[in-house]
C-alpha cells in the first residue's frame, strides 16, 4: 500500500506517525511545500516575543528526524501542484522548478490554510508582514533585529493578533490594534471582552476598534497605516492578522467538490467527494456537532485527531468515524487568559437557536489560600433542558481547566446539572469546595427553573426608567461609582428597609457579581414581591460592558520600558 500525503503540519504529519505504526511495510511519502514539518506554529508569536528563546524549540520533528524514526519518504520543498483523481497520481514541482509525478493508492490532502492577504493600497511596501509559518517568524524576527522598530500596528484582533500584540510589547515596542469588529476575540461574546478591552488599555496596547484599514504608505523608514475614518497610524512594523481561508487551490482543481463555507467537504469517514482521497485539518468543513451546519475549525488539536482517524481510515477500510469540533480556544493575553468552547449567544442569536446565558463570578482556587484570582464564567444553554451550547472564561489562572472540563460535557451533550454533579478535585491551592463551574450550573438551573429571574447589561438601559434599582453594595462601593439612578441599600440592611422598595413596580437588584444581588432577590421575593431580577455579572460586568472606552488618541503610542515590558 502507498500513501501519499500533501501537507507535513499538525494532521498531516499525525497520520503519517501513525500510518507507520499500523503498518511497517506500507510505503509513505510526505510532500511539504515549505522547508520544515511538524512544527509548533501556536508558538510562533512567543518566539519572536523572546519568550521562547530558541526557535529550533518550535520545530517538533525535522524532517531527517521524522524520516528517520517512522521511515516516511520526507520531501521538503515539494509542492504538489495538481491532482489526478483518474489515475491516482499528484503533480509536484521541486524547489528547482523541475516538475514529476507521484502515483498513489490513498492520498490523504492536509494543506491548511494562508492568511488574508487584501489587495490594500502599499501592501506590499517593506515592513508588513502575515504570521503562519516558520518563514515567516525569521523574516519578523530578522526585521526587528535589522530596524529601530519603536511602534507596531496589529491589524486584527483575533488570538493571533493580540498574541503578537502582547509579545511584540515585551519586545519593547508600543503597539496598537486595529480590529473591523466593535470587539477583540471573536469566539466570546462582547461582554466577555469587553474586559479584555480595558486590560489592553492598562497595558498600554491602543485599540482602534470598529476601524478598517484601508491602504499604506511608505515616506522614507517610517509607514503609516490609514484607516477608513481618516485618521493615520504611525508603524515602524505592521502584522497583517486579518484572518485566514482554507488552501483548497488544489482540491477545487482537481475536481474535488468544496462545501458551502468554501472548504473541502468530507464525509464521517474524512474522504473527500473522490474515492481513495482524504483530507484534514484547517482546510476541511465538518458539520458543527450542536448545529449540524458545516463550518470551518482553524484549530491544531481538531487537525490533529482527524490526523489519527483518517490514517486508521486509510490503512484498515474506513472503520473509524469522526465527531466533529465544537471549537475550544484559548489565548494568553498578557497576565489574562480567554478560552472559549461551543457556541456563543451572539452565534445562537443568529442562528435563531433558543437559548439563556448566565454569567458568575468565582476564584481560580479557595479565596482564603494566597494568590487567589479572579475568574468569570458565560455559559450559554437551552432555555429548557439545560443543554450545555457553549462557555467563555476569563481569568489570571485555571481558566483553561476550567473550561476543558466544560468542553467536554458539551462535545458528549452535557447539561447545566451535569456541571452541578462534576466531583472536583479539592484542595486549597487548586480549587474551591464549590468550583466556579459548579456555581455556574447551579446558577443556569436557577435561571431555568425561575428561583433567579435575571436581567442583562444590554436590556437594563431600555427598562432603567421603570424599574426601581437598587445597589445591594456596600456605601462605600456605592460611592466609588454606580449605574445611574440606582438608590443604596446595602444587603445587611434590606429586610429592616423593605419600606423603602416599591411593591408595585419591577425590582432590578445588584451587586459587584451577583451573589449579594441574588440573596437580595431571595429575600424580597420571600417577602411578597413578585417583580424582582437580579442583574446579571452585577456592576462589574455593566461597568466594563456599558461604559465606552476612551478614544484611542487619549492613549498614544510609546514604548514600554524594559522593566514594563518584561514579566
Amino acid at each position: 500500500m502507498k500513501h501519499v500525503i500533501v501537507g507535513g503540519v499538525a494532521g498531516g504529519a499525525t497520520a503519517a506517525a501513525r500510518l507507520r505504526r499500523i503498518d511497517e511495510h506500507a510505503e509513505i511519502v510526505l510532500l511539504e511545500k515549505g522547508a520544515y514539518i511538524s512544527y509548533a506554529n501556536c508558538g510562533l508569536p512567543y518566539y519572536i516575543g523572546g519568550v521562547i528563546g530558541e526557535g529550533d524549540r518550535l520545530l517538533l520533528q525535522t524532517p531527517e528526524s521524522f524520516g528517520t524514526r517512522f521511515r516516511v519518504d520526507v520531501r521538503v520543498r515539494h509542492e504538489a501542484v495538481a491532482l489526478h483523481p483518474e489515475r491516482k497520481a499528484v503533480t509536484v514541482r521541486q524547489s528547482d522548478g523541475q516538475l514529476y509525478e507521484e502515483t498513489y493508492d490513498k492520498l490523504l490532502l492536509s494543506p491548511g490554510s494562508v492568511p488574508v492577504r487584501p489587495p490594500l493600497k502599499g501592501i506590499d511596501h517593506e515592513g508588513i508582514f502575515t504570521l503562519r509559518t516558520v518563514d515567516d517568524t525569521h523574516r519578523i524576527k530578522a526585521y526587528l533585529t535589522e530596524h529601530a522598530v519603536g511602534q507596531a500596528v496589529v491589524v486584527g484582533g483575533g488570538f493571533i493578533g493580540l498574541e503578537m500584540a502582547e509579545n511584540l510589547h515585551h519586545a519593547g515596542v508600543a503597539v496598537a490594534v486595529v480590529e473591523l469588529a466593535n470587539q477583540v476575540m471573536a469566539p466570546v461574546d462582547y461582554s466577555m471582552a469587553a474586559p479584555v478591552h480595558r486590560y489592553l488599555l492598562r497595558k498600554g496596547v491602543a485599540l482602534y476598534l470598529e476601524e478598517s484599514v484601508v491602504g499604506f504608505e511608505r515616506a522614507g523608514q517610517a509607514l503609516r497605516v490609514q484607516l477608513k475614518s481618516g485618521k493615520s497610524l504611525p508603524a515602524d512594523l505592521v502584522l497583517l492578522s486579518i484572518g485566514v481561508r482554507p488552501a483548497t487551490a488544489l482540491a477545487k482543481e482537481g475536481g474535488l467538490a468544496l462545501g458551502e463555507t468554501g472548504g473541502i467537504r468530507v464525509d464521517k469517514h474524512l474522504m473527500t467527494s473522490q474515492p481513495d482521497i482524504y483530507a484534514v485539518g484547517d482546510a476541511i468543513e465538518y458539520p458543527h456537532p450542536l448545529t449540524g451546519k458545516p463550518w470551518l475549525n482553524y484549530l491544531a488539536n481538531p487537525a490533529n485527531r482527524q490526523g489519527r482517524i483518517v490514517a486508521d481510515n486509510m490503512a484498515l477500510g474506513n472503520r473509524e468515524t469522526y465527531e466533529g469540533a465544537i471549537g475550544t480556544s484559548i489565548a494568553k493575553v498578557f497576565d489574562m487568559t480567554v478560552a472559549a468552547t461551543g457556541l456563543p449567544a451572539k452565534r445562537l442569536k443568529q442562528l435563531g437557536m433558543p437559548y439563556r446565558s448566565s454569567v458568575t463570578a468565582g476564584s481560580s482556587h479557595a479565596g482564603y489560600y494566597p494568590d487567589s484570582l479572579p475568574l468569570t464564567l458565560k455559559l450559554t444553554f437551552h432555555p429548557e433542558n439545560g443543554k450545555l451550547y457553549g462557555a467563555q472564561c476569563i481569568g489570571y489562572d485555571g481558566v483553561d481547566k476550567r473550561i476543558d472540563q466544560i468542553a467536554m460535557l458539551i462535545k458528549h451533550g452535557g447539561t447545566v446539572y451535569d456541571l452541578m454533579e462534576t466531583e472536583h478535585a479539592y484542595a486549597p491551592p487548586y480549587s474551591s469546595a464549590k468550583d466556579p463551574i459548579a456555581i455556574a450550573g447551579y446558577v443556569a438551573s436557577n435561571i431555568i427553573d425561575g428561583t433567579m429571574p435575571v436581567i442583562s447589561w444590554r436590556e437594563l438601559p431600555t427598562e432603567a426608567g421603570n424599574v426601581t434599582l437598587i445597589d445591594t453594595r456596600t456605601p462605600a462601593e456605592f460611592a466609588a461609582g454606580t449605574i445611574p439612578g440606582a438608590v443604596n441599600i446595602p444587603l445587611d440592611e434590606l429586610r429592616r428597609r423593605l419600606d423603602e422598595v416599591p411593591a408595585d413596580r419591577p425590582v432590578v437588584l445588584f451587586c459587584a457579581v451577583g451573589l449579594r444581588g441574588y440573596v437580595a432577590q431571595r429575600i424580597l421575593m420571600g417577602h411578597g414581591y413578585t417583580d424582582v431580577r437580579n442583574l446579571q455579572g452585577g456592576y462589574n460586568l455593566y461597568a466594563a460592558a456599558a461604559t465606552p472606552l476612551p478614544a484611542p488618541d487619549a492613549t498614544p503610542l510609546s514604548a514600554p520600558d524594559a522593566t514594563h515590558g518584561a514579566r
